[in-house]
């Protein structure tokens, strides 16, 4: 897709494994939007974090 100029969003492609502004990717693979390129690049570890504390999170057990 070249999606690239629709949307000056960021997104994390889980498929490519890459950042890329806009749209490019079908939803199902974005993570996002980010407001920045490095807020993006980021996604995966914001990912880790939030999975930690809901691991940890005594409500959920």
């Amino acid at each position: 897709m070249s999606g690239e100029g629709d949307s000056g969003d960021w997104y994390y492609c889980l498929k490519h494994q890459r950042v890329e502004q806009g749209m490019q990717c079908p939803a199902k693979n974005r993570l996002g939007p980010y407001a920045s390129r490095g807020e993006a690049e980021q996604a995966l570890d914001r990912v880790a974090e939030r999975n930690k504390d809901w691991d940890e999170d005594p409500r959920w057990s």
